[in-house]
């Protein structure tokens, strides 16, 4: 704008939004680097160095785990209770998987102990010392069942009868030896049939107590087997007190 005399004045140019934000930001940086430098002067050096040592550690400490379960005897998910023996028995299944007699961690009958075959395989524990007495396979397929009945009534009294089937059991099971089965405290002995898985723990000359796993079976059924002709394997395990009253 021009005054009277022909004399004009400069006209201010306005500052732009930029320019502040520009000054601001120095501003600020100044300020943060001075609070920053009296900070490091009133915190001594090794306040800081042990801070950072600390944060450190953080990342390098090891990841606590808890301890793997222990085991126990023949794989038991819990211990038994003193004085007593540990049992678990598995019937075959298919074609590839063996039965198993296990006692006191230790395998009696197994493809690993190589003592195993097809029909009712039978392991016999001496109950007072827990030694084992005798194992033996009988052929129920091919075979008769009268050996295996000679077998189960040569056992003495105060023994440990542990029973599982592998493949076939059922075909040439005779009566006799249904009945010496039976004797020993079987109930499904009567329905065991071609291929049923069966598994059992038997006694002579003195009573198991009521409450222990002593058997189980699975018939063969086209409709319900896991294998191709043949069903799931069974199995049971527990606890044998060893002096009962």
């Amino acid at each position: 704008m021009c005054q009277e005399g022909g004399k004009c004045a400069r006209k201010m140019r306005p500052v732009t939004a930029g320019t502040f934000k520009a000054m601001f930001f120095v501003f600020a940086s100044m300020c943060a680097w001075y609070s920053g430098y009296l900070l490091a002067e009133l915190i001594p050096a090794v306040t800081l160095s042990s801070a950072v040592y600390s944060l450190r550690s953080i990342g390098e400490r090891p990841i606590l785990k808890a301890p793997d379960p222990k085991r126990q005897k023949c794989d038991h998910w819990t211990s038994c209770p003193p004085n007593s023996y540990a049992y678990r028995l598995l019937s075959g299944g298919g074609r590839d998987k063996y039965a198993k007699i296990c006692f006191e961690d230790e395998l009696l009958m197994g493809r690993k102990a190589g003592n195993v075959a097809r029909g009712i395989n039978i392991a016999i524990i001496n109950y007072v010392t827990g030694k084992l007495t005798a194992t033996q396979h009988f052929d129920m397929y091919e075979d008769g069942s009268g050996p295996m009945t000679e077998f189960i009534q040569r056992a003495t009294p105060k023994s440990l009868l542990f029973m599982a089937t592998q493949d076939d059991g059922g075909s040439r099971l005779q009566a006799k030896a249904k009945d010496a089965i039976e004797a020993l405290g079987s109930k499904e002995i009567r329905s065991l049939r071609f291929r049923s898985s069966w598994v059992f723990v038997g006694s002579i000359g003195f009573e198991l107590p009521p409450g222990i796993q002593r058997e189980k079976i699975n018939h063969s059924d086209g409709s319900k087997n896991r294998y191709s002709g043949w069903p799931a394997e069974v199995q049971i395990e527990g606890c044998i007190p060893r002096e009962l009253s």
